[in-house]
């Protein structure tokens, strides 16, 4: 058992923001990802490091482990492990104090209270005082990163927040099944309908084209399988925003900081209550 322990479950660019404040404010960390993860602004999201072995955000580098002794090591080092476990088998063996659902799936993939002491989940999907503890809001607007300590979140809406004037169209989706292969990259400055990808299909190719002119913000990895409808790509319209692919996002930085709080509240009730106090 180990309750200086807080595991989260996802890694992607919205995770990533919780797992740098909770690494920044001290926090022993442990992610648990899938074994192909999909996200699209993967310069910013520690689940790059399932590919690569290794992913650094901001001066945070995460890196992928397979076993306890690896996990130690890796603390010792002052980075985060990163393991696959979708299941989340390891939340068992160790035993933290604190959980953190971050994976977004607009649906609770198997998170329980019971799991550990405080469990958290982001966004919609999640019930308050049933399934978890706590939830945070992802809905961008004025409730963005507030906590809810009974009911759930807002429902997914599907559309974007607003960036440039642009919602909707700044999302690009996979219009046939098959194997993507990027033609540009993370960073890049698109014109709209300019083929950023190919889709490769056992019949020929499909263009991917950029929705709108502005600077590709996400990308999902070349290589990776999708399926119509897949959500593979994000533009910024702001040209002038380059860094903003290289950086956490302030939507991400903003649920970071209500997770933080529940995190350090979690650890203050338990020093207390070991030290014999009243809590």
């Amino acid at each position: 058992m180990d309750k200086n322990l807080v595991i989260v479950r996802g890694g992607g660019d919205i995770a990533t923001g919780t797992i740098k404040a909770l690494w920044y404010a001290g926090f022993k960390l442990l992610v648990l990802e899938t074994q192909n993860p999909a996200a699209i602004r993967r310069q910013v999201s520690v689940c790059e490091a399932v590919y690569d072995g290794t992913a650094t955000v901001e001066g945070m580098e995460a890196v992928l482990i397979s076993s306890k002794e690896q996990m130690e090591s890796v603390w010792e080092q002052g980075k985060v492990p990163v393991t696959v476990d979708p299941y989340g088998e390891w939340i068992s063996k160790l035993s933290p104090l604190v959980v953190v659902d971050c994976i977004l799936a607009k649906k609770n993939l198997g998170t329980r209270k019971d799991m550990a002491e405080v469990t958290i989940g982001l966004g919609p999907g999640f019930c308050a005082g049933e399934d978890v503890d706590f939830v945070i809001e992802t809905m961008r607007g004025h409730n963005l990163g507030r906590i809810i300590d009974k009911g759930s979140a807002l429902p997914n809406t599907g559309i974007p927040g607003m960036i440039g004037g642009f919602a909707a169209e700044r999302v690009i989706h996979a219009t046939g099944q098959g194997i993507l292969n990027n033609v540009h990259k993370i960073g890049d400055i698109v014109e709209k309908n300019e083929v950023i990808a190919l889709i490769k299909t056992d019949s020929g190719e499909i263009p991917v084209k950029a929705s709108i002119t502005g600077i590709i913000r996400g990308l999902i990895r070349d290589g990776y399988p999708v399926t119509k409808g897949f959500k593979i790509a994000d533009i910024d319209p702001r040209k002038e925003e380059l860094s903003n692919c290289f950086t956490i996002s302030d939507k991400s930085r903003c649920i970071a900081g209500s997770v933080l709080s529940i995190v350090c509240r979690a650890f203050a009730d338990y020093k207390k209550a070991k030290d014999g106090k009243t809590i």
